[in-house]
């Protein structure tokens, strides 16, 4: 099937708002019509079945209709991070052949740069309300004088339809290829777990250029009558005066946003009680931070977990009679998980190991890395890097990352286990432990945090605080004390920065 089929089915129940932009409300029928008119555009500017088409530009909902638009004729929608450096860009231009680029006003000068490293990039589509350059298109105006013929390009299951790249954090970024069909699983899947109200009105706060914002997307066509509040970005004000306005019942999150949740001085001004999911995945949530969250807003965070690589959305706690702060849920339907050592064998119930998964939403494998792909995907199994453990009832646990485990003294050390003592600390808002070279043990342990506003600390208090909380071995050697800890789009800590630091 073509992925762009999912929006169709959202028209069968008649006109109605399922778009609200900046007070802008938009219906169902507008934002297919719009879709099928630039996915006529592009045809006119050139592309082709396959072409890749990138996407660089915060959320709106022209992100919305460029995807239908892409996935209509059959192109390739890589949508990137907008925020990220010129030699990132530059390199993801080169490595996807992009054919034509969709941006924003403020990001058109990175574009042109990356453009002049690049021999692909036929056609510039700005989305704007102003005239544009020479040489460069307006989004609207194409809308406007597009043809909206209805025609869908018939893909199989297995074209890809979105590349979407890695960030980065530990070597060049890869192009991840997901498919029509392994999206289209994913979205029903998710749909069929969580089993979430047809009227459900949610909020598109999270990056559309990142997997876990194009799975909320598709997911949402699966809910028929319902209702997407579309922001920009993140911002805790806009955020809480979103749901007090439009009745929110879901807002997905990752756990930075929890902590400037918690931090925002007015948030006692707006009534959030229509909220029955709040839904928070990407990085790690501290058990401290998930306790804080409960005690202020009185609603449990469901975490869940998923990777790029397996379309975002692999587990969560929507939907189970129970929510287990520190789990990350069980899994998907339709998805199958194990914990393996490392010859890939199954380990017993409660013992850890790598987190593998296999089931139709998993990628095709890594643009033009074939080795890479091979290493991740054996034996049908996807290998996650993530370690972790089920308990006696399913749910899943992740521990740490493989690659950020601390060898001390000959010894795997959980960074994880060191960060849940560090939140814990009354004046500590974020953590992040890496490891350090050290003569004696080879490794040792490094942690950074930032303090809360109002709140200051020393490493000296830091250290002592965790030597009151556990074993010496753990405690770390040194701490830094940060005004702010780097970041991917998402929220992600970024530990290769840190330990560049």
């Amino acid at each position: 099937m073509n992925i762009a089929e999912l929006a169709q089915e959202n028209l069968s129940v008649g006109e109605h708002v399922s778009y609200i932009f900046e007070g802008r409300e938009i219906t169902n029928f507008e934002m297919d019509r719009a879709a099928r008119r630039f996915g006529n555009a592009l045809r006119n500017l050139g592309v082709e079945r396959g072409d890749r088409v990138i996407m660089q530009m915060p959320n709106s909902p022209e992100v919305f209709q460029a995807f239908q638009a892409i996935w209509r004729i059959g192109a390739i929608a890589v949508p990137i991070n907008y925020m990220v450096g010129q030699q990132e860009i530059n390199f993801i231009y080169r490595d996807s052949g992009v054919h034509t680029v969709i941006t924003s006003p403020e990001y058109l000068d990175r574009v042109k740069t990356a453009q002049a490293q690049s021999d692909t990039v036929k056609n510039i589509v700005v989305v704007s309300d102003s005239e544009m350059e020479e040489g460069v298109h307006n989004f609207k105006k194409l809308v406007d004088e597009s043809s909206d013929e209805p025609e869908i390009v018939r893909t199989a299951d297995d074209d890809v339809a979105t590349m979407i790249y890695t960030s980065g954090t530990t070597g060049t970024p890869k192009g991840v290829m997901l498919t029509h069909g392994g999206l289209a699983y994913s979205a029903k899947m998710q749909q069929e777990t969580t089993n979430l109200p047809q009227d459900l009105v949610s909020l598109a706060m999270l990056p559309l250029c990142h997997s876990f914002g194009v799975a909320m997307m598709n997911g949402s066509f699966l809910r028929l009558k319902g209702k997407v509040v579309i922001m920009r970005r993140f911002n805790a004000g806009e955020l809480f005066a979103n749901i007090e306005k439009y009745k929110v019942q879901s807002v997905p999150i990752v756990p930075t946003m929890v902590v400037y949740m918690l931090q925002f001085p007015d948030r006692d001004k707006y009534d959030v009680n229509s909220i029955d999911h709040w839904v928070c995945g990407s990085a790690p949530l501290s058990v401290d931070t998930w306790k804080q969250f409960k005690e202020k807003f009185g609603k449990e965070i469901a975490e869940g977990w998923g990777l790029t690589e397996a379309g975002a959305n692999n587990t969560t706690q929507v939907g189970l009679p129970v929510i287990k702060p520190g789990s990350i849920g069980k899994p998907m339907k339709g998805m199958e998980m194990k914990i393996f050592d490392d010859e890939d064998r199954e380990v017993p119930q409660g013992q850890e190991g790598e987190i593998v998964l296999r089931g139709p939403m998993v990628m095709k494998g890594y643009w033009n890395m074939p080795e890479a792909t091979a290493e991740v995907i054996r034996n049908g199994w996807l290998h996650t890097g993530d370690v972790g453990y089920v308990d006696e009832e399913g749910y899943f646990y992740i521990t740490d990352r493989k690659k950020d485990l601390i060898i001390k003294g000959g010894e795997n050390l959980s960074p994880r286990v060191i960060e849940e003592v560090l939140y814990g600390h009354p004046a500590v808002a974020e953590a992040a432990v890496v490891g350090m070279m050290d003569d004696v043990y080879g490794e040792d342990i490094r942690a950074f945090v930032t303090p809360k506003p109002g709140r200051s600390t020393t490493p000296g208090e830091i250290i002592e605080y965790c030597r009151e909380k556990m074993k010496r071995f753990y405690v770390p050697k040194e701490v830094v004390i940060v005004e702010a800890m780097p970041k991917s789009l998402v929220g992600k800590i970024l530990k290769k920065e840190l330990r560049k630091m």
